[in-house]
């Protein structure tokens, strides 16, 4: 439970992170940040698992670069409901995606299961 609320913690202030490096991608202070990491953590479980169900081929056939824009549309969807956090079109979105997978890739090393 306790490492739960640390990944959460730690993905909203990714999200905050991204909103200081990539224009158009703004979060408007860490309790948006916190409801828009559960929101994105919740349409990627959820409507983000089918759709990459759906999409597998076009995943193998790009080598997973397609990944990244359903990612990038989970990250427009979320920003649709959560109030103080604004993603402004499409460029804005895939490179928070890309941005946020890194930061999540370097997250996951530096906690690993001991």
């Amino acid at each position: 439970m306790f490492r739960m609320v640390i990944h959460w913690l730690l993905s909203a202030i990714a999200l905050m992170l991204v909103s200081k490096l990539v224009q158009g991608f703004y979060v408007d202070g860490l309790q948006a940040a916190l409801i828009a990491a559960v929101v994105i953590g919740f349409l990627n479980a959820t409507l983000g698992f089918l759709l990459k169900l759906i999409t597998f081929p076009l995943a193998i056939l790009t080598f997973g670069l397609f990944l990244l824009v359903i990612n990038a549309a989970m990250i427009l969807l979320a920003s649709r409901f959560v109030d103080g956090f604004y993603v402004y079109g499409w460029p804005p979105a895939l490179w928070g995606a890309a941005v946020l997978s890194v930061i999540g890739l370097l997250l996951r090393f530096f906690m690993k299961d001991e």
